[in-house]
């Protein structure tokens, strides 16, 4: 089976090892994009009861594709580049991950199974016990033996960097904050945890991949310094670079190694993370966000169903039926109001869908549109007050209307601030970064939200 739209162009063709046997890659595509394309829809166990597991979000923001990669476990296939040759194992399975007799726990104890489980007498009986319930919990073996080479590879030392502005996330509010700010001829830096920025403009039918390599190509022509595939894992607030510097810096995991950065302002676009819709089991694969769907099918040119069901009744949700049925394929829509998903049925991947008027729908992919949850935990940790409003999708950033936060030379825009959509963050983005390059002549810098 192979899930890769015709139409659309691919990149070179490679090959993974995948217990046992070769499965297609293209490159430019993760591991998991890899395998699902080529019709493996289980990547890994769930730790306790040995569900199957799919991806989730294809974002690198979940554990469901968690997998053994070249010896090492627990690596996030949604964020692993397929590369030639790559060794790829499902984990935490016996006797293995497409048939894991493990699974029967799931059956066994269908109210769940608390510490106390299995706890008996007498002692020895009790302690086989223990080892049999240790099994059935974990993340996988520990990695493979490094070789000699491998054991004598120094860490690369921290770096450091200092920058007009730093903009944490290649989203459309992000890339065009960044861009203004670069145009204003300030020296600016956008950092972002994907290996190919645009965000949510990745995901979108409408906006899709063009506008998000224009909206790149715009920011690299203003003179904006891109690092994709970093991190940034935290802000420190008592440490600075060197001595007399000012207090504080963000610590960014990089392909190369610990960059210790700071800047002059600081601008948090982070976006915000799927969520998914309450239902008995929906934890089964093929249950997925929408954007997840949209990923698959804008970015990397993969069918994602047949008989998709969309639920949700935003532009969005509305946006991608009509982007799936151009592929062929037959979708259902609920629009989440009127009628809810109340089960998923299947186990390896979702079969049917019962709604709350007492329909039974057959489908093979579930697309939730729920609301999106800021991401707003590295601006709160800045000192970035957040408020939580059911409307805008949970806990965000409170800045005024151009971006600005109560906290000095520290700024939020985009998701971060409450879901709005693509149209609403380019704009936000676009206001935030003539905020920005205001704020270095004394204007509004820690004006109140």
């Amino acid at each position: 089976m192979d899930r890769r739209l015709n139409e659309v162009p691919h990149g070179e063709r490679l090959t993974l090892q995948f217990e046992g046997g070769d499965v297609t890659a293209c490159a430019g595509e993760s591991v998991a994009v890899a395998l699902f394309a080529s019709g493996e829809n289980v990547l890994s166990r769930s730790i306790k009861y040995h569900r199957p597991r799919g991806f989730f979000c294809l974002a690198g923001h979940c554990g469901a594709c968690l997998m053994r990669i070249d010896g090492k476990p627990n690596v996030r296939a949604c964020k692993t580049p397929a590369k030639e040759g790559m060794r790829v194992e499902r984990q935490n399975a016996f006797p293995t991950g497409a048939f894991d007799v493990l699974g029967a726990a799931d059956f066994f104890f269908p109210k769940g199974m608390d510490h106390h489980t299995m706890m008996t007498s007498p002692r020895a009986l009790n302690a086989v016990l223990n080892k049999v319930v240790r099994q059935l919990g974990g993340l996988g073996k520990l990695p493979d033996l490094p070789t000699p080479q491998e054991r004598t590879v120094e860490l690369p030392r921290p770096r450091t960097k200092h920058v007009d502005v730093v903009v944490v996330g290649g989203g459309p509010a992000g890339l065009g904050c960044a861009t203004e700010c670069a145009r204003a001829g300030k020296k600016t830096l956008l950092v972002d945890e994907q290996d190919r920025v645009g965000g949510s403009l990745l995901a979108h039918p409408q906006h899709g991949v063009r506008a998000a390599n224009e909206a790149l190509a715009a920011a690299l022509k203003a003179g904006v310094e891109v690092l994709s595939s970093s991190t940034v894992l935290a802000w420190y607030p008592e440490d600075a670079p060197k001595a007399g510097a000012e207090p504080g810096l963000l610590a960014v995991h990089t392909p190369d190694g610990l960059l210790k950065l700071t800047a002059s302002r600081y601008v948090y676009a982070t976006g915000s993370y799927d969520q998914n819709a309450i239902f008995t089991d929906n934890d089964r694969p093929g249950v997925l966000p929408a954007r997840a769907v949209g990923r698959l099918l804008v970015r990397f040119g993969v069918r994602p169903a047949k008989k998709p069901v969309v639920v949700g009744d935003g532009p969005y949700a509305k946006a991608l039926t009509d982007a799936l049925a151009k592929t062929g394929a037959t979708v259902t829509r609920i629009d989440g109001h009127a009628e809810q998903i109340t089960q998923a049925n299947g186990r390896s991947w979702v079969r049917s869908v019962q709604t709350s008027k007492q329909r039974t729908i057959k489908c093979d992919l579930v697309a939730v549109a729920a609301l999106p949850a800021p991401a707003s935990e590295l601006p709160r940790q800045h000192g970035v007050p957040v408020a939580f409003t059911d409307r805008l999708g949970g806990f965000h950033c409170q800045v005024d209307e151009d971006g600005r936060s109560p906290v000095p030379h520290v700024f939020a825009c985009g998701d971060v601030t409450g879901f709005g959509g693509i149209d609403d963050a380019i704009s936000a983005g676009a206001r935030c970064g003539r905020a920005v390059v205001a704020s270095f002549s004394g204007n509004g810098v820690g004006k109140s939200a």
